[in-house]
């Protein structure tokens, strides 16, 4: 479980100051509460393009996957910023 969520901590790693800062807090404080069907949406968000997570996150596009959309309100609504 440890190694797994250390590879996941590593995906979490962005390109972008402004993705890491939800990504990071919402493993180490929310991802073990998830379900495992969310868990396997968040790592598909992971996989997605830094422009469109960012676009997503700050509310300048619509995801239009729904699984996808609801976990990115999920993780605004965990994470502080």
């Amino acid at each position: 479980m440890q190694e797994n969520k250390s590879r996941l901590k590593w995906a979490c790693r962005r390109g972008m100051l402004e993705l890491d800062v939800l990504f990071m807090p919402f493993v180490d404080e929310a991802y073990d509460e998830l379900s495992d069907e969310q868990k396997l949406t968040f790592k598909r968000l992971l996989a997605c393009d830094d422009p469109d997570l960012f676009a997503w996150f700050m509310g300048h596009k619509e995801c239009e996957d729904a699984p996808l959309a609801a976990m990115v309100k999920l993780i605004l609504k965990r994470v502080k910023v």
